[in-house]
């Protein structure tokens, strides 16, 4: 009991040291040591990832789940280690509500066929937009809180140790000048002075073994870099290959509409393709255009015969297919990511097509899906 209660009074009495020290410091009373500027760049420097990380994973969560509601959910149940139960995303919750549609109103009538097709294109957005969720969680989200929650709750822990140690030292040099000063007016014995010094150097000591841990913590914060910027990339990644789905999931869905009788489809603009080095659809428009040959019928209204149709002397050119596209009918040539096939156009066609041909296979091709080399 008594040992606990002297153990009380020294921490007591550290504590008030520490405050008068401070507060001393503050008001330009007390002399203070300064850590060099190497070290206070990398204070600057943790302070800076630490603000920007929690920034950045607080707007990250927005744009994964923007209902406010949801993510206070979500972060109770993390905060009580139990399994967030699964929500359906907006897009599935409107695919639900297509097909319901459809099957009261009727669902073979052109209404009825088109709310269904739109409402399977729907849950499949959903589907993606689920699955880019939990990738982005794990791969972005995941490591960012393990900093935040981890290496920067250690670093500020031996922060706060270091700024002990260094307001003790201070404490400690501030008693070793009052002790030199009261013996050179003889009224100290030398014996004070002594023991001041052996403080000093016990401070100095302490002092200088936490400088060099926090030190060490600060400096691994080159590795936080290197790992947020592989996590970056990984969510790049994932975003993309998210919205390549809904771009895939909406073009064949404009597709499979433009075939149905009776479907009104607008066509006052082409969809916008997806971004490359060189926009496709701009290159395409470049490319000449011949009047309407007699006997070539339009786009859609009867499949082009191919096989009769010679390629232009002049005009064609190379092209990397940037998606896998799976032929519709068999006036369309199939595609696989990353192959190179020749391209080109043929008059009367619709701008946003061209004629592929790879080996001794030929049919058509949508623009969007490919990016037109020089």
């Amino acid at each position: 009991m008594d040992f606990n209660m002297k153990k009380l009074a020294s921490d007591a009495g550290i504590f008030f040291t520490r405050a008068v020290q401070f507060t001393e410091e503050k008001f330009g009373q007390a002399e203070k040591t300064e850590l060099d500027a190497h070290f206070e760049n990398l204070l600057a420097r943790a302070d800076s990832t630490k603000n920007w990380t929690e920034r950045i994973l607080r707007q990250t969560e927005v744009l994964l789940q923007p209902n406010p509601s949801a993510r206070v959910e979500e972060f109770l149940y993390e905060k009580l280690d139990r399994k967030v139960p699964s929500r359906v995303t907006n897009g599935e919750l409107l695919a639900q509500y297509m097909a319901e549609a459809a099957s009261e109103l009727g669902p073979t009538t052109p209404y009825g066929k088109t709310l269904i097709k739109v409402s399977e294109a729907e849950k499949r957005l959903g589907a993606a937009e689920r699955d880019f969720i939990h990738t982005a969680s794990l791969s972005f989200l995941t490591p960012l809180r393990n900093f935040l929650e981890g290496d920067w709750k250690t670093i500020s822990k031996e922060r706060r140790l270091l700024q002990n140690r260094r307001l003790d030292l201070d404490a400690c040099k501030a008693r070793l000048k009052k002790a030199k000063a009261a013996e050179a007016k003889a009224t100290l014995w030398n014996d004070e002075v002594d023991k001041a010094e052996q403080e000093l150097r016990v401070a100095q000591t302490e002092f200088d073994r936490q400088a060099e841990v926090t030190r060490l913590l600060l400096e691994g914060i080159s590795s936080t870099h290197v790992n947020h910027l592989r996590c970056l990339h990984e969510f790049v990644k994932s975003q993309t290959t998210y919205y390549a789905q809904c771009y895939r999931h909406m073009l064949d869905l404009q597709k499979q509409l433009g075939r149905f009788p009776g479907t009104f489809v607008g066509t006052s603009e082409p969809a916008s393709p997806p971004l490359s080095s060189t926009s496709p659809t701009t290159t395409a428009a470049t490319m000449s255009v011949a009047p309407t040959v007699p006997g070539l019928a339009p786009p859609g209204e009867a499949a082009l015969c191919l096989e009769e149709v010679p390629p232009p002397a002049s005009g064609t050119r190379k092209a990397r297919v940037l998606y896998d596209y799976e032929a519709a009918d068999s006036s369309e040539l199939a595609l696989l990511a990353d192959e190179l096939i020749t391209v080109y156009s043929l008059p009367g066609m619709d701008p946003d097509w061209l004629i592929g041909e790879r080996g001794n296979k030929k049919g058509k091709v949508p623009v969007t899906y490919l990016e037109l080399l020089s």
